[in-house]
């Protein structure tokens, strides 16, 4: 559940934003909508839907907002938003103005967030995600995860020096889990749910554990140029076998 904090932050940029940029909605996903956020540690997932495409003005204006919200309340520097265009809702593709700590950028809603607004989004302005958006067509979620993990995850177990860093085990191992489940059973699942499974997966015990304490606990720092090297190569060699084993079984993998 959100803290105090995190209520006010979500609070001032619905209301500040719409000064740069007029909404139509705003919705939460990931962590915090799914029941699994975290304080201080977990990304504040939004998505925000307007009417017509941003100006530069406007993306300017963003940028202000974005900025005094970081330099004024902590919490704003896990905010990350996307800007859909209610014209462009519905283009799988389509590549939407983002905010992300400390920049804008262009990228689509893929298939995962629209999910994820469908079934848990939570509404902080204007109508319900599935009143504005399409329905996922057929596959289209599978199909997205099996690219994701087939042309990005598995290309990076191939760069080392990646590994070395707290976040691209944290991320990779818990893709891998979620996508399991997706994948077998058809369901979305929570960072927390996707420890359990990477578990049951077999992943090498003290890695998930070390995942586990940098979002759930108090972690001791990965000290030390071996130790990292060690759990890197454990990390890269589970996360390539079990995304080699996906796309076989998928009929994805390499002929």
């Amino acid at each position: 559940m959100a803290d105090a904090e995190t209520d006010r932050v979500l609070q001032r940029f619905v209301s500040e934003v719409q000064h740069a940029v007029p909404t139509v909605a705003v919705w939460a996903h990931g962590s915090l909508a799914m029941g699994d956020f975290q304080p201080g540690r977990s990304d504040l997932d939004l998505v925000a839907v307007c009417e017509n495409p941003l100006s530069r003005d406007q993306r300017r204006g963003l940028v202000r907002v974005h900025r005094r919200l970081l330099g004024e309340e902590p919490a704003a520097a896990k905010l990350r938003c996307s800007y859909m265009v209610g014209a462009a809702v519905s283009e799988a593709e389509a590549r939407h103005v983002t905010w992300v700590p400390s920049t804008i950028l262009e990228r689509p809603v893929t298939p995962v967030t629209r999910r994820e607004l469908f079934e848990s989004g939570l509404v902080l302005q204007g109508p319900s995600p599935v009143e504005l958006l399409p329905p996922l067509r057929p596959r289209q979620l599978e199909d997205f995860i099996l690219r994701d993990l087939a042309e990005y995850w598995l290309p990076a177990t191939g760069r080392p020096w990646l590994w070395l860093q707290d976040i691209w085990v944290d991320v990779g191992l818990l893709v891998l889990a979620r996508a399991t489940v997706t994948l077998r059973d058809g369901r979305l699942i929570t960072k927390g749910d996707a420890l359990v499974e990477l578990q049951k997966l077999g992943a090498p015990a003290d890695v998930v554990r070390d995942i586990h304490d940098r979002r759930y606990a108090h972690p001791a720092p990965v000290n030390g140029v071996v130790r990292r090297v060690r759990r890197a190569a454990k990390a890269r060699a589970f996360l390539r076998s079990g995304i080699e084993r996906t796309l076989a079984a998928s009929g994805k993998g390499a002929e």
